[in-house]
């Protein structure tokens, strides 16, 4: 996924941290610590982190350490300000925070109380492990997607899909960030590659939208000739409906959502109200939270309502 965002030492530390932290704590409490080098109470806390997790280790407590200085994107991901920062991690979440255990008395108490409450299985790394929660990582691609870099946010749902091969909202996510990359077929090859019980899934709801708009993708010499279509004929829906699907496909939402709202203040009622529903497919398939959308929904009201 190097060519699609991510770099190839990125892409070594997600897979680095996948290996080290999130796989063991589908069934282990891991305790997570972000240090380094140069910093002194990182040392004078390492022995005691150490001596409490090899004592707890029976009870399915592991130690994993992060160097802040040689794995900066995992730091960054989670938003790590001092050192030393420690967290329990459990099914691939954090589920506390130890950084104020600084004491055995203290890191022994919060770790019996964390593992009265999580099912903590000292052998259960020989069953099935469970579904890693890759929550925190599918916000991070929705942010980064949000923001408008699709490349990256595709790589990063990439290594999520990875993670949890059968997440319906990873797919969803990578199949839309491919999208906003401006690689529709890419991104059609990967939905029909899924089993059809993930493509059936809500989450893809959104991700099929985003694919049918795509099929209307021209090349730019077709697009220049519908705008001047729509340009020469004002009054022509039908013109105009074709230049707003074929901007949209192209990527050029603004000009596409422009000519749609004057299509609707011109006629409302056209086509049973075609334009109006075209903007609301445009809804849905960017994301009904996403801060264009909400803007261009209140452009919508005002036509619509005065």
């Amino acid at each position: 996924m190097a060519s699609m965002g991510l770099s190839l030492d990125e892409q070594k530390a997600v897979d680095r941290f996948r290996k080290t932290v999130v796989e063991p704590s589908m069934t282990k409490l891991v305790v997570l610590d972000f240090w380094a080098e140069w910093c002194g109470p990182c040392k004078a806390l390492t022995p005691v982190l150490e001596k409490v997790c090899g004592e707890y280790a029976e009870k399915g407590v592991v130690l994993a350490k992060v160097n802040v200085d040689e794995e900066q994107f995992i730091a960054a991901q989670f938003q790590v300000r001092s050192i030393p920062t420690v967290y329990a991690m459990f099914q691939g979440q954090p589920v506390a925070d130890l950084t104020n255990a600084r004491s055995e008395s203290q890191l022994r108490q919060t770790l019996d109380q964390i593992l009265a409450q999580i099912p903590v299985e000292p052998g259960a790394l020989e069953g099935e492990p469970e579904a890693p929660d890759v929550s925190q990582f599918i916000e991070m691609g929705e942010t980064v997607l949000a923001e408008g870099d699709g490349a990256r946010a595709a790589a990063i749902f990439g290594q999520v899909v990875e993670m949890a091969p059968d997440n319906a909202q990873a797919h969803a996510g990578l199949v839309r960030s491919m999208l906003a990359a401006g690689l529709p077929e890419q991104a059609q090859q990967v939905f029909d590659a899924l089993p059809p019980e993930i493509q059936a899934d809500p989450a893809l709801h959104a991700a099929k939208t985003a694919l049918e708009l795509a099929a209307t993708r021209v090349d730019d010499s077709e697009l220049q000739a519908l705008r001047a279509a729509a340009v020469e004929s004002p009054a022509d829906m039908d013109k105009q409906l074709a230049f707003a699907e074929a901007a949209y496909a192209a990527g050029e939402r603004d000009e596409a959502a422009d000519t749609l709202l004057r299509m609707v203040a011109h006629d409302r009622e056209w086509n049973d109200g075609a334009a109006r529903a075209k903007l609301l497919q445009i809804f849905e398939a960017v994301g009904l939270e996403d801060e264009w959308v909400v803007a261009t929904r209140r452009k919508l009201s005002r036509v619509l309502f005065g």
